[in-house]
């Protein structure tokens, strides 16, 4: 842990940094989150964020801690696991605590402790942030869009596999290795989703919304060559297409439109009203097979980085 105590008149404020976090820190910071989402419709930081709260000190991973009079009203996370791009960071300030300038100290503290090498989420795109980034001398480099599209009445072709291939729902345990291993190629070109390891597939499995049954994986000669993973938000009514992949050297040949088809009907049958997927922006290719499938973009996270 370090700490970095500083004072404001009347109101003395700390920020401490910490590589794991105690139950307690963790209920404080899920609390805070929780708070920060209902003023602002959604998550200041993101499922993996999440995750790594919790379960002890994770590798790269280290946790900024903002408190006035001892009260939590800030937080952010510094994740520098990627040998390539710069650290990311994801952050929030209470709703009550905004405008004060504590979003302005966690971003300086996320700068110093990258070595002014940093990449920062802003999810939703709010102007706040965008200000933010712009204060922090930060420069637009990724945009993230959420597409959604109505599965009441949902009308699509009957999925057409490519010859040979089969699917069937993921066996956990027997179809971890085996599917870490195809997400890796399937997304050796996107770090964040590539470079999951066994520790974040358990992490998931043990979350009350994973259901094997929307795991749907394609085969070929016994060997995973697809799959599209699906994922309930049964709080919003929402269906998501969690990750869709497919193995290098099956691509091209519709594979990717069957599975997308395949777990949008298991949603529908869920009677979820409505599906959400995430995709970047600059992926145009996938942004036209979603438009065509009925999706239109719901909303934009934004990423910042320093000039590098």
């Amino acid at each position: 842990m370090t700490s970095d105590a500083f004072s404001r008149p009347g109101r003395p404020r700390s920020l401490q940094t910490y590589t794991a976090l105690d139950q307690a820190q963790v209920d404080a910071v899920l609390a805070l989150l929780d708070e920060a989402a209902r003023s602002d419709g959604r998550q200041a930081v993101s499922e993996q964020g999440r995750l790594q709260l919790r379960g002890g000190e994770r590798e790269g991973v280290s946790h900024l801690l903002l408190t006035v009079d001892e009260e939590l009203v800030g937080y952010a996370q510094l994740e520098d696991t990627d040998p390539v791009e710069p650290p990311a960071a994801e952050l929030v300030v209470h709703p009550s605590y905004r405008g004060q300038g504590h979003g302005r100290a966690l971003g300086t503290a996320l700068l110093a402790a990258s070595g002014k090498r940093l990449r920062v989420w802003a999810h939703g795109g709010h102007s706040a942030a965008r200000h933010l980034a712009q204060v922090l001398g930060l420069t637009l480099f990724r945009e993230l869009r959420q597409m959604r599209r109505p599965l009441a009445d949902l009308d699509l072709p009957d999925p057409a596999l490519p010859e040979g291939v089969t699917v069937r729902t993921f066996a956990p345990g027997r179809d971890d290795a085996a599917w870490l291993a195809l997400n890796a190629a399937a997304f050796a070109h996107h770090p964040e989703q590539g470079s999951l390891t066994q520790r974040d597939l358990d992490d998931r499995k043990a979350e009350p919304w994973f259901d094997p049954a929307g795991f749907f994986l394609a085969e070929r000669d016994g060997r995973l060559v697809g799959f599209h993973w699906t994922k309930v938000h049964a709080e919003e009514g929402l269906g998501e297409v969690y990750v869709l992949g497919v193995a290098p050297d099956a691509q091209g040949g519709g594979l990717g439109r069957s599975l997308t088809t395949i777990g949008l009907r298991h949603l529908a049958n869920q009677g979820l009203p409505t599906a959400m997927l995430y995709v970047d922006a600059d992926n145009k290719a996938a942004v036209s097979v979603y438009e065509r499938l009925g999706f239109v973009t719901h909303e934009t996270d934004l990423m910042y980085r320093t000039e590098t």
